[in-house]
């Protein structure tokens, strides 16, 4: 229990001094004057008083007005009920994820646990599905490129869309070829609506930049200036011709130009073993907020004033009443 605004009580002894300090008040009415005025008071067997009249008022108006003004000065002075402390959770850093879903994405040289070859972008949809799912109460983005770099879902605390919109993501959406840059350039545009320093890019790709407006490596430098972390992964085929050949001397560039970390995966596991050195490089972030609830009572002393002057009137018209009867 506490008062949100506790002076309020310095005006509790208001009407006291207003009782001691302020004369009744007076006011003139008309009246007539009678030469004969002893004769009628005679008459009538009345005892005369002194013209000017202070209304009286009995112990009960008293009481109710007394009790009455300490309610309201009580529900001014805003009683709040103040619950159990409670702790909220809040990320002190953003992720974007950046996958590439370029053509080459849909060979199937991947080799999963169990030996069977499954295709790239499969692969890593079950291992970033694994590494989101355990990132509960981070905010993330999740950015696709091809030929072009599009938004799937804007930083977000709703971890299933980002997962949804991942599990909706097919081959070839975003054109054949592979635009690294645009990609770094559309992340840094998605950090800027964020408000927190500390923000993380995962950029994951097997291709070479072939389609960017900007290289790659110009766009890291802005990534750093703008503070933003990116750690490359490399997928694929070093070894392969043309855009199929992952360029994992650009990716490890990338990532060496921001502070970050780069990475090789050939298979599954290793792709699964590369989230998880991630995840131990740049461990969740959060900030605690504690706060305690507060439920405003100040109705209740409103509500019993409101009572005790209607039950006050109530009993006085009553009174009145029966006496008129008499």
């Amino acid at each position: 229990m506490s008062f949100g605004f506790p002076l309020a009580f310095l005006v509790l002894p208001l009407p006291l001094l207003v009782w001691w300090l302020v004369p009744p008040r007076r006011e003139r009415v008309p009246a007539l004057r009678f030469p004969f005025f002893r004769q009628i008071v005679s008459a009538v067997d009345a005892v005369p008083r002194s013209g000017a009249v202070i209304l009286s008022r009995t112990r009960l108006q008293m009481i109710a007005a007394i009790v009455c003004w300490c309610l309201v000065v009580l529900a001014l002075a805003r009683p709040e009920r103040v619950g159990m402390p409670i702790e909220i959770t809040k990320a002190a850093r953003d992720v974007v994820l950046a996958i590439d879903i370029s053509g080459s994405m849909d060979a199937r040289d991947f080799i999963a646990p169990g030996g069977e070859r499954k295709q790239r972008l499969e692969a890593v949809r079950q291992v970033v599905r694994t590494f989101v799912e355990g990132r509960e109460g981070d905010r993330m983005a999740l950015i696709v490129f091809g030929s072009k770099a599009y938004v799937q879902a804007p930083l977000t605390e709703d971890l299933e869309t980002i997962i949804d919109m991942l599990n909706r993501t097919e081959v070839g959406m975003a054109g054949p070829h592979t635009a690294l840059g645009d990609a770094i350039g559309l992340s840094i545009r998605t950090f800027e609506t964020s408000d927190i320093d500390q923000r993380l890019l995962i950029l994951l790709s097997d291709g070479s930049d072939t389609s960017s407006r900007m290289s790659p490596v110009n766009a890291a430098e802005i990534a750093a200036d703008k503070g933003v972390e990116i750690y490359t992964v490399g997928v694929g085929d070093p070894e392969a011709t043309g855009e199929n050949r992952v360029d994992l001397a650009t990716l490890e560039e990338i990532a060496n130009r921001t502070g970050g970390a780069f990475f090789f995966a050939e298979d599954e596991t290793a792709l699964s073993e590369v989230y998880n050195r991630i995840d131990e490089l740049a461990p969740r972030e959060v900030e605690t907020l504690s706060y305690r609830p507060r439920r405003s009572l100040a109705y209740i002393p409103l509500a019993v004033a409101a009572l005790v002057g209607l039950g006050v009137v109530v009993l006085l018209h009553c009174g009145s009443r029966r006496r008129v009867a008499a």
